[in-house]
């Protein structure tokens, strides 16, 4: 069962990256027969991430990954705010994580009055907007940058993050799902995220309210699992249900202008 989720996880990620493949090209890319290649692809088209075409199957483009300038003109005045939100419950001292989205790295932008906070994270645009920050330092985790996330990511990234003691984790999402599942589309982010989540006394999600009502490749956590959500107010009202009935703290930015 093992192996047959992981060869669905490769397949899945093979077609949203080649966006159209034919039948014959899945089953000698992956080994497999005609037969088993159309229950793989039963089963990621009922997940939503791929559909059938004449000839194959293609990606649904909005599960595709988004290059990360793209993403950060994308909502960029809300997400400013949010990330005002969310530094605000930065405290003195405090060892954190910022990831790789297009909307934590405004985190930094506000902990100019902060002290002696530690920052880890892969995300370049932290790393760039923390340096002019004299009181916060600054651990880069390792890797070769991937510039569709603008985050050094390699095999080694999640076992180097996973040596700290984190405070506090702002992680970005591509998804949340009506069911509360929250996803990426980047193996090696997973498995970043998921360090994250596994070693942080604290975990945010920092996401704007269009993220809400997708999903992307790989679930790796739920909403359930932090103990706050950071977003805008026009959040769907059934996330603000979702976060009440699972004690999940809703911070929302307004849009435009702080409150």
């Amino acid at each position: 069962m093992a192996m047959k989720s992981y060869r669905i996880s490769r397949m899945e990620q093979y077609i949203i990256d080649k966006e159209h493949v034919s039948m014959e090209e899945l089953c000698k890319v992956f080994d497999i027969s005609i037969n088993t290649c159309r229950l793989d692809v039963a089963e990621l088209c009922s997940k939503g991430t791929i559909k059938k075409v004449y000839g194959g199957v293609s990606s649904i483009k909005e599960n595709s990954l988004i290059p990360f300038e793209q993403r950060k003109m994308t909502n960029s005045n809300i997400k400013k705010e949010i990330g005002r939100e969310a530094a605000e419950i930065v405290e003195d001292g405090d060892i954190i994580f910022i990831d790789s989205g297009s909307t934590t790295m405004y985190i930094l932008d506000y902990l100019t009055d902060k002290k002696n906070v530690t920052v880890i994270t892969n995300n370049l645009n932290a790393i760039v907007r923390g340096v002019q920050l004299p009181d916060v330092q600054i651990f880069c985790l390792p890797g070769t940058l991937d510039r569709r996330t603008n985050s050094f990511v390699t095999s080694d990234t999640a076992k180097t993050l996973a040596r700290f003691n984190i405070k506090k984790a702002f992680i970005a999402t591509a998804g949340i799902s009506e069911l509360g599942d929250v996803s990426n589309s980047s193996p090696l982010e997973f498995e970043v995220k998921r360090a994250a989540m596994a070693h942080s006394a604290k975990k945010y999600l920092v996401a704007d309210s269009s993220k809400y009502g997708k999903s992307s490749l790989l679930n790796f956590t739920t909403l359930g699992e932090m103990d706050a959500f950071f977003t805008d107010d026009a959040i769907d009202r059934k996330a603000a249900i979702y976060c009440e009935q699972n004690k999940v703290r809703l911070v929302t930015a307004c849009k435009g202008e702080r409150r």
